[in-house]
Parts: C-alpha cells; sequence; structure tokens
C-alpha cells in the first residue's frame, strides 16, 4: 500500500487541546483546506521542532498527512506569531476571541481564504500596529459577519428609504438601518446609533478591506458602534463566547 502523500498548506491555529502524554490536536483554519483537525505528535516534548507551531494564534506553514478522517502534522515552520499579542492579556484574549468567532463561522475542508485574510489582519492590527481593541473589536466582529453571509443593510432605511435616518437604528434581529419612527414594533432589538457611529459601520461594511481599521471615533459614538456590532452579532449566531466573555472580564473585572 502507497504512503500516504503530503500536504503542504499555511494556517492559523484557532484552538489546541492536550491530549496523552506530548500531543496536541490543533483546530487550524486555512485558506486552501479551510478548517482542519490535525494531530501534532510529541509536540509538547522539549525539543520538538515545530512546537512553536503548534501554539494558539501562530501562522504556520504546515505538511500534513491524513490518515483515515485525520490530519497528522509532520512538519512546521513559523511564518508569524503575533509576538506583540503575548505580552498584552488584554490583546491576546481578545486575538483568543477572534479566533473562537472565526471558527464558529468556518467548516470543515471548506476554503476560506477571505476569513483567512480577515483573522491574520484583525491579529497584526492588535499585534503589530498597535490599534485600540475597543476599535478592532466591532470593526472585525462587523466585518466578520459580512464575510459568513449576514452582512447588514446600512445604506439607508429599510422602511422610508432615507439615506441618512433621523436617530438611526440598527435592528440586530432583521438586520437593517431604520429610522427612529420607522418600523416601530417590528423588532424590540434595535440598537441606537449617531451619526458618526452610522458612518463607521457603512465603511466597515462597504469599505476596502485593507483601509478597515483605518477610521477614528470618539468615546461615545465607538460605544455605540460597539454594542450594536455585539448585539448584532449575538442575534444573529445565537450564542455566546467563552473567550468574550474572559475578555470583559478583564476590561471590567466587576462584571
Amino acid at each position: 500500500m502507497a504512503a500516504a502523500p503530503y500536504i503542504v498548506t499555511r494556517g492559523v491555529v484557532l484552538r489546541e487541546t492536550e491530549t496523552k502524554e506530548a500531543d496536541k490536536i490543533l483546530t487550524l483554519l486555512t485558506a486552501d483546506r479551510g478548517r482542519l483537525s490535525v494531530i501534532a505528535r510529541g509536540v509538547r516534548r522539549k525539543g520538538c521542532k515545530y512546537a512553536a507551531c503548534a501554539q494558539p494564534l501562530a501562522y504556520s506553514e504546515w505538511t500534513l498527512y491524513q490518515k483515515g478522517e485525520w490530519y497528522y502534522a509532520n512538519e512546521g515552520a513559523t511564518l508569524e506569531l503575533f509576538s506583540g499579542l503575548r505580552g498584552d492579556l488584554d490583546a491576546l484574549a481578545l486575538g483568543s476571541y477572534f479566533a473562537e468567532l472565526t471558527e464558529a463561522v468556518t467548516q470543515a475542508e471548506v476554503p476560506a481564504g477571505e476569513l483567512v485574510s480577515h483573522l491574520l489582519n484583525g491579529l497584526y492590527a492588535l499585534s503589530a500596529l498597535h490599534k485600540p481593541p475597543e476599535l478592532v473589536k466591532p470593526a472585525f466582529e462587523l466585518r466578520l459577519l459580512c464575510l459568513a453571509g449576514y452582512e447588514p443593510l446600512a445604506d439607508s432605511c429599510a422602511y422610508c428609504g432615507v439615506p441618512d435616518p433621523e436617530g438611526p437604528l440598527l435592528d440586530v434581529v432583521q438586520g437593517v438601518l431604520r429610522c427612529r419612527r420607522c418600523g416601530e414594533g417590528s423588532s424590540m432589538l434595535s440598537m441606537p446609533l449617531c451619526p458618526a457611529s452610522l458612518a463607521a459601520l457603512r465603511h466597515i461594511v462597504y469599505g476596502d478591506p485593507k483601509r478597515l481599521y483605518s477610521f477614528r471615533l470618539e468615546a461615545e459614538p465607538l460605544a455605540r458602534l460597539s454594542a450594536a456590532a455585539e448585539a448584532f452579532l449575538t442575534a444573529q449566531l445565537e450564542r455566546g463566547f467563552r473567550t468574550l466573555d474572559f475578555y470583559k472580564s478583564l476590561r471590567d473585572p466587576l462584571q
């Protein structure tokens, strides 16, 4: 019987699970093969040549082989470790949330090039560019939802068609923009915006992905954008995230 051919791919470690004495099961997100479960044998042993590749959030080139339903690691070479995250607990916690969130919207072995790029850009914004976490978080969430097929309709009021709604609200269940007086009673879950936070929302949803984190907002509009983004995400995905709870506990120990 011929040996299984090797597969070379690049991926981000979304999650690790320690198993047996020195092994890990890694959840990798790759552009060409989507989400993969990979067994990395002996990776926890001192002296393992690709131990750095198996860290959460590491981006590496992997040589794998498949045996049954599992992939096994043969070699690994790090491409980006995002070292700027590892000395900042808040940034690391937010990056871990980005990984868990990305995993939630990906499928096994379905190509995910745009999602990989989005995750890498988000981690880079925190690690190397040192963008404020409170700005990166809503931008990452909203753009990820767009890529996953949950893009909100934010170009005009969904009811009257006015491009600049009076007292704008984001209906997080229907995923539409509305005026304060339009659509009353259609959904109890609508989050208030303002002209500045609405402009930022449109930049995130409709703008150039390469300039995703290039906007600025004062504290109050940013708080509105953040609350709307998180509420929209929760309503659309209908689940919570353990890593988000941890991140929030760091930002507000009283939560």
